[in-house]
């Protein structure tokens, strides 16, 4: 590090004064640049901390020529579309329109087990909705939006694209991420992504100085395909998708009551589709096995589990067993990132 430090500012000459508020200066000018005075453009809220941050840059920039959008794809967590919109009117004051897109997501996705593929049915059927948004906004600012914005990060575009210089037109994919290896080569919007070069932590410090509310900043990373990649399989198969979203909320709920939530960068649940013989009373049981998933990391491209005290999993397992119809096994995933990814597709 020495080394390095002593060739950048003692050989080089470079100077170390660059700040987030230089960065969020130069992305409010590039975005006026790049939209003009008479254009708008549409903002995909997901709920999350990227979206948000992305969210508020804009709005600092464009002012009300930004519309955002929420979509609910059915895909969410216990109660999300009604946590998220009360914050994005009274904290945010974000003008958002919600879009209900359940029956549409989860027909496409029907019969769908390929991890690769429900994410690109994920991504593409959000920019389809888009467009649509896109085109009533048109009958109503007598202009068609051109433009989308996304709260893409540095490492959703590393793990989606080929190498720079590869000259290949397939990367060697980790996973295609909804807002960038399931985008339609045509497209009716063109794309703005004012944190594309920005790690996590960043995007938070960039936050803090948007003042986007401390809690809002402090969320765990939600993915864009939300419950789709924490479901192994068909997502519409059985109550998947009512199962893990009680479960997910026992566990989150349990790590902020025992005030370990900011010493997490992530936690969530995996419905695994599996069966297991157990004993609940005095009955047998063939119920699913759930998979908890918990890690430390400073940018999500390198990350550790987390190494709870045995007697938490204990009370967290007997809680979500007791409570959960379904259930009855608990396993907790040990592995780091390499060589696994955060989410389990």
């Amino acid at each position: 590090m020495e080394t390095l430090r002593h060739f950048l500012f003692s050989v080089c000459g470079i100077k170390a004064d660059w700040k987030l508020e230089d960065v969020l200066e130069e992305q409010i000018q590039t975005v006026r640049g790049m939209v003009g005075p008479v254009d708008h453009a549409i903002c995909a809220l997901s709920g999350g901390v990227d979206s948000t941050v992305a969210a508020t840059l804009v709005h600092r920039a464009l002012g009300d020529k930004l519309h955002c959008v929420f979509v609910d794809n059915g895909l969410l967590r216990y109660k999300e579309r009604e946590r998220v919109m009360a914050t994005f009117k009274s904290d945010l004051h974000l003008p958002v329109t919600c879009i209900d897109a359940t029956e549409r997501f989860l027909n496409k996705l029907k019969g769908v087990t390929d991890p690769e593929r429900k994410r690109k049915i994920i991504g593409g059927e959000f920019i389809h909705i888009f467009d649509e948004f896109s085109v009533d906004l048109e009958k109503k600012l007598g202009r068609k939006p051109k433009f989308l914005v996304q709260g893409t990060l540095y490492p959703d575009v590393i793990e989606s694209c080929p190498p720079p210089g590869s000259g290949r037109n397939h990367s060697h994919t980790i996973k295609s991420h909804h807002n960038v290896g399931g985008l339609p080569e045509e497209m009716n919007l063109k794309l703005i992504e004012p944190l594309k070069w920005l790690f996590k932590d960043e995007v938070r410090k960039l936050g803090e100085i948007l003042s986007v509310p401390r809690g809002f900043l402090k969320r765990h990373p939600f993915p864009g395909p939300g419950l789709a990649v924490r479901i192994l399989g068909d997502v519409t198969e059985g109550n998947a998708l009512d199962t893990i979203r009680l479960v997910d909320e026992i566990f989150i709920n349990s790590i902020k009551d025992a005030g370990l939530y900011d010493s997490i960068w992530q936690a969530f649940a995996v419905f695994l589709p599996v069966k297991t013989v157990g004993v609940q009373g005095d009955k047998r049981t063939h119920s699913h096995a759930v998979a908890l998933r918990a890690i430390t990391s400073e940018d999500g491209m390198t990350a550790d589990w987390y190494q709870f005290d045995p007697k938490f999993l204990a009370e967290v397992s007997a809680k979500i067993c007791n409570s959960v119809r379904g259930v009855n096994r608990i396993v907790y995933d040990i592995t780091s990132k390499p060589p696994s990814t955060v989410e389990w597709e």
